[in-house]
């Protein structure tokens, strides 16, 4: 994939980034056990990279059409900023957001997968759309994962955010260092 000048120049200004959930932070497949309970898979590649963005000053967010009690658990375990479930209609979940963080539109990533999330989509800042998003929401996004959702699409999104603003380099020294204090790493020195 060709990134434009655009797209990194709108990664640059990211502070907050909301993620749907089926088919962004899973595969969209839902496994139903015996007795109705509802399972999910997550990726933890997904899941560091959404940690390692929190670590950087990036807020996170989860806008999601189904009520899930794994996903309010994944969202919990990563410590996700704000979760708002059971919207179907996602326009409202999202001025909540930017009234919750006091951001503009400018300031806020969405990343998607299928026609639902083109409400919020079309509003934000930077537009990224998983590996098989649907044609609508590739049409309209400044960023396409190589990855397909649940399988490290919002790992490749927060990537490239990261370099965007300068944040990959420290990210890895921070890894990478020889010497090791034994302590969290803290990227935000």
């Amino acid at each position: 994939m060709i990134i434009s000048a655009d797209a990194i120049e709108r990664a640059k200004k990211i502070q907050l980034i909301i993620f749907d959930v089926d088919g962004v932070l899973t595969d969209g497949k839902i496994y139903i056990g015996n007795d109705g309970e509802l399972f999910k898979a997550f990726n933890c590649h997904d899941g560091f990279a959404i940690t390692t963005a929190q670590k950087v000053g990036i807020k996170t967010a989860i806008i999601t059409g189904r009520k899930s009690p794994c996903t309010a658990n994944r969202a919990c375990e990563l410590k996700i900023n704000s979760v708002k479930q059971g919207h179907m209609n996602k326009r409202g979940a999202y001025k909540e957001l930017k009234a919750e963080f006091n951001l503009t539109d400018e300031q806020i990533a969405y990343v998607a997968d299928d026609v639902i999330d083109l409400p919020v989509f079309v509003q934000v800042g930077f537009r990224a759309a998983v590996g098989d998003a649907v044609a609508e929401v590739k049409e309209l996004a400044h960023f396409i994962a190589d990855n397909v959702g649940g399988n490290g699409a919002v790992r490749d999104v927060l990537e490239f955010i990261f370099k965007a603003q300068g944040k990959w380099d420290k990210i890895i020294r921070q890894y990478t260092a020889v010497e090791d204090d034994g302590g969290d790493y803290n990227l935000m020195q």
